[in-house]
C-alpha cells in the first residue's frame, strides 16, 4: 500500500517524508487553504527532492489553463482536483489527474464512471472545508470493486492504518493533519512512526 502525505509547506518535512519512504508528497495550491503554498516555493523544494517521489498538486475550481501553467512552473508530477470539477474539466488538464471525491450517506459512486483516464481518491464530506479536517467517512460505503484502485483520505491515523490496511485494502492513503504539529507543519515523529508501521504491515 503506497502513501501520500498531503499539505507539505517546507523543505524539511518533505526531507523527513522522503526519508522514510513516503511514495507522494503533496503540495496544496489552493490559497484560501492554511497549507498553501506558492508554486515558486514549492519548485524550489522540488530541486532537493528525489525524481523519484512523486510531486502532486493539489488544486480546487481553478481554470484548467492556470493548473497547466502551474503544474509545469513547479514541476509536478500529477493535478489533484479537490472540487467540483466536471469530466469535460478533466480532459483539459495536461497532466495525469486524480480527481478527489468528497463522500457522505448516499453518495454515487456511480459518477465515478464518467471521468475517464483518471485516478481517484477518496475524502469525507465537510461543509467548512474542501480536505485536511481529519475526519473520516464510512468506509465500508466503498463498492469492493473499487477498493483496491483508490486513494483513501479523511481520518487516515497511526491507530486505524493497520485496519485499512487488512479491510479496505486501498491502492494508496492520503495523510495530512494526522501528521501535524498544527496546520502545514508536520511532525516529524509521527511521521517516522507513520511509515515505519505502514512499512510493517506491507
Amino acid at each position: 500500500m503506497r502513501v501520500k502525505i498531503c499539505g507539505i509547506t517546507n523543505l524539511e518535512d518533505a526531507l523527513i517524508c522522503q526519508k522514510y519512504g513516503a511514495d507522494a508528497l503533496g503540495f496544496i495550491f489552493y490559497p484560501k487553504s492554511p497549507r498553501y503554498i506558492s508554486p515558486e516555493k514549492s519548485a524550489e523544494i522540488f530541486k532537493k527532492l528525489s525524481p523519484f517521489i512523486s510531486k502532486i498538486g493539489v488544486f480546487v475550481n481553478e481554470s484548467a489553463d492556470e493548473v497547466n501553467r502551474i503544474a509545469e512552473t513547479a514541476g509536478l508530477s500529477m493535478v489533484q482536483l479537490h472540487g467540483s470539477e466536471n469530466p469535460e474539466y478533466t480532459k483539459k488538464i495536461k497532466y495525469p489527474v486524480l480527481k478527489a471525491f468528497r463522500i457522505k450517506d448516499g453518495f454515487d459512486f456511480r459518477q465515478l464512471d464518467q471521468y475517464s483516464d483518471c485516478s481517484f481518491l477518496l475524502d469525507s464530506f465537510s461543509k467548512e472545508a474542501f480536505g485536511g479536517t481529519g475526519q473520516s467517512f464510512d468506509w465500508q460505503l466503498i463498492p469492493e470493486n473499487l477498493r483496491n484502485k483508490i486513494v483513501l483520505a479523511g481520518g487516515v491515523s497511526l491507530e486505524n492504518i493497520e485496519e485499512i490496511y487488512m479491510e479496505t485494502k486501498p491502492a494508496a492513503v492520503d495523510v495530512s493533519s494526522a501528521l501535524e504539529d498544527s496546520p502545514g507543519k508536520k511532525s516529524h515523529s509521527k511521521i517516522k512512526k507513520f511509515l515505519t508501521k505502514l512499512k510493517g504491515t506491507s
